[in-house]
């Protein structure tokens, strides 16, 4: 059986992830820090207390995972605080979390699982197509934006890295998606973005590694 770890997976888009993955025959693995009701139904394994911020308590997670062999690593772990220009110096605070937690915990999970990830496996980071700079049409939401900028070409230079492995890497918006993230506002619910999620991680091949996809199929700009 293929096993699939998916941070942030408590609820939301991950939570639906891990019902629709595991519905597809995956063994799943959830990671987050406080479990819900709703990811305890599912009977998946549960990793909670992680930070996936945190160098010691990603330390901590690959240890739990100790000869776990992982096929698929979703990284979905999100952060959105509203942001302007004007009070960029009064939220700078905000402005560095959403940075951690969209940008760099992507690469810290994968790197802090690496070793777990079976050569000719999967890696996805469920990035957000504000992320694109040709798509900006309407600017704001400034941190979350440049933090899934960043995260899209973090995910383009770990294709490259994990080719040798033929690890393919998959950047994937989900559509705006009504969750607590954003306030329930949005045009999809989340189980329909994670099925729509989990037909792009079917599809994703070393053909595609490194490649910036809408949930529905479309090939988003850079």
């Amino acid at each position: 059986m293929k096993t699939a770890v998916i941070t942030g997976a408590n609820r939301g888009i991950g939570l639906e992830l891990a019902r629709q993955l595991g519905d597809r025959g995956y063994r799943i693995v959830a990671v987050c820090r406080h479990s819900s009701p709703q990811l305890n139904a599912l009977g998946v394994q549960v990793e909670e207390g992680i930070d996936v911020t945190d160098g010691t308590s990603l330390a901590d997670l690959a240890n739990r995972l100790a000869g776990t062999r992982i096929e698929l690593l979703v990284n979905n772990a999100g952060l959105l605080i509203p942001s302007s220009l004007d009070t960029i110096e009064e939220e700078i605070d905000n402005w560095r979390a959403q940075y951690e937690v969209n940008a760099l915990a992507p690469l810290r999970v994968t790197r802090a699982l690496r070793n777990h990830l079976n050569d000719g496996g999967k890696v996805v980071i469920i990035s957000s197509r504000v992320g694109s700079i040709a798509d900006n049409s309407s600017g704001g939401a400034y941190a979350y934006r440049m933090s899934k900028a960043a995260v899209n070409i973090a995910g383009v230079s770990l294709a490259h890295e994990l080719k040798v492995r033929k690890i393919a890497v998959g950047l994937l918006h989900p559509g705006y998606v009504r969750t607590d993230m954003t306030g329930k506002q949005g045009h999809v619910e989340p189980a329909e973005a994670a099925a729509g999620l989990v037909e792009r991680i079917e599809e994703l091949s070393m053909e595609t590694t490194g490649s910036f996809r809408h949930a529905n199929g479309e090939a988003l700009p850079w």
